[in-house]
Formats: C-alpha cells, sequence, structure tokens
C-alpha cells in the first residue's frame, strides 16, 4: 500500500512539474522528458539545500533519533548508487561504502555530487521506448521507469525532511526562495 502511494505521489509530482514548465502554447510532454525534468528540479533542490549549513551544522539533527544533516546527504547518495546501477544494469560501484559516515561538509556535497554525476547518465538516457523494458534489482524485474521513479519519489521524501532540518535554524528552504524571488517577495 505504501509503494502504491508513493507512485501515485510521484505521478502527480511529475504531472504538476510537466505542466508547470509547458510552453504557452502547449505541448504533449512525455513520461521520459516529465521524469527527467522533475529529476532535474529535486536535483537542484537537494544540492542547493547542502550548500545551506556550514562545516559546523553539518552534524545537526533536530532530534537524537535522526541522521544528522550531512547524514542525510550520505543517505540520499547511498541510494542514488544502489538505484541508478540497477537502471544502467551494473554492478554498484559504490557497494560497501557507507557515505552517510562521512564527516564533513565538503565530503558530503562531493558525495552527492558524485552520485548526482552517477544517475545523470541514467536519466539522460531514459526514453519513452526504453522506459518499459524491464532491468534486474536484486531478485526482480522491474520497468526502467519504476525504478528510476523510485530515485524521485525517495529523494523528494528527503528533501522534505531536509527542509525541516532547515527550518528548525530559521533559515529557508532553496525550493522556497526561488518561488519567493518568483513573485518578487525576496527572502520568507
Amino acid at each position: 500500500m505504501k509503494r502504491v502511494l508513493c507512485l501515485i505521489a510521484a505521478a502527480v509530482l511529475l504531472a504538476s512539474t510537466a505542466g508547470a514548465q509547458a510552453p504557452a502554447g502547449g505541448q504533449k510532454i512525455a513520461l521520459a522528458t516529465s521524469m527527467q525534468r522533475a529529476y532535474s528540479a529535486i536535483k537542484q533542490n537537494l544540492t542547493e539545500a547542502a550548500d545551506k549549513f556550514g562545516d559546523a551544522d553539518y552534524s545537526y539533527r533536530p532530534s537524537p533519533e535522526i541522521r544528522p544533516y550531512g547524514g542525510q546527504f550520505g543517505h540520499v547518495a547511498n541510494y542514488h548508487y544502489i538505484v541508478c546501477s540497477a537502471a544502467k544494469g551494473e554492478p554498484n560501484p559504490n557497494q560497501g561504502n557507507d557515505l552517510e559516515k562521512k564527516t564533513t561538509k565538503a565530503e558530503f556535497v562531493k558525495a552527492l555530487a558524485d552520485s548526482f554525476a552517477y544517475c545523470d547518465a541514467a536519466f539522460a538516457a531514459l526514453t519513452d521506448a526504453n522506459a518499459l523494458e524491464s532491468v534486474k534489482q536484486g531478485q526482480n524485474e522491474v520497468t526502467r521507469a519504476g525504478l528510476l521513479m523510485n530515485i524521485l519519489t525517495h529523494d523528494n521524501e528527503e528533501y522534505g525532511v531536509v527542509t525541516v532540518y532547515i527550518r528548525t535554524k530559521a533559515m529557508v528552504p532553496p525550493s522556497t526562495e526561488r518561488s519567493m524571488r518568483g513573485r518578487g517577495m525576496g527572502r520568507q
């Protein structure tokens, strides 16, 4: 049930992203393009969020039960390698390397950037023709689009978590900053 709800939420996200970026005259935006646009948007959000805190705040936890700020980005990076390696049909190049255990902002920012660079090729290679092809993930076979949709869903969930860290430090998340600038409202 949770998986179905996540897929529905991701589909709504893709539809809203595609609609928001359609030119005035309208155009037909296909699955692969919608997913690539959504990937670009969440990549920007997470990358800018990673730059929000200084090095000293990368160990910050709003609650002792959750990951530190830096650990959130290490977690995202770990997940990228797991999913994108399956989408690419190759072994995980990060196998056995827990990026959550990095300690400095520079290390976390680099790990996140490297993981996005690794996933960039998987999203760039996505076409409407190959989106429904089956790829191996563990013991299962899943569609390439379904697999990459997991990145979009997971990254958006993690960005939501990261915004809580940012807000508890009386800062504004990157997506909100851009939205407010677009409305001429400055920082909120």
